[in-house]
């Protein structure tokens, strides 16, 4: 194990300001199969046709049928996307007779959604990597 006082970064030896501080932080770094599956559910939200179907549910449950209506996307392509969605258990299910209705999993989702969507309505996000940015 590395010393806590030096760090390797990009080939260069730098000090460690706050040894305590980092010893901290890395007692209580997730898991890395934990940080991974993190990753993997804003990866599945960084795609702006699942996010559609997300924000979608945030007033309830959908068919499928209702909610290609509402997103402008096939009944295929919500169909892929939920099926994504429910693996992840980002959605659930509850069916009645032959129709499915989708709904998010659990108030964790909602919470994701209420944050990131409140936090692009109060800030002016640059984008460097999209064309014509300034």
């Amino acid at each position: 194990m590395k010393s806590s006082s030096d760090v390797r970064v990009d080939g260069c030896t730098v000090k460690v300001v706050d040894a305590d501080r980092v010893a901290a932080v890395c007692e209580r770094m997730p898991p890395a199969d934990d940080l991974a599956d993190t990753a993997d559910v804003f990866g599945l939200l960084s795609d702006p046709n699942r996010l559609r179907l997300l924000v979608a549910l945030l007033d309830g449950e959908l068919c499928v049928c209702d909610l290609a209506a509402v997103t402008g996307q096939s009944e295929s392509a919500v169909s892929h996307a939920l099926r994504l969605l429910r693996a992840h258990r980002i959605v659930a299910a509850r069916r009645s007779g032959r129709m499915a209705y989708y709904r998010l999993e659990d108030p964790h989702v909602r919470m994701l959604l209420d944050l990131a969507l409140a936090h692009t309505e109060h800030t002016e996000a640059v984008h460097p990597e999209r064309e014509g940015a300034p």
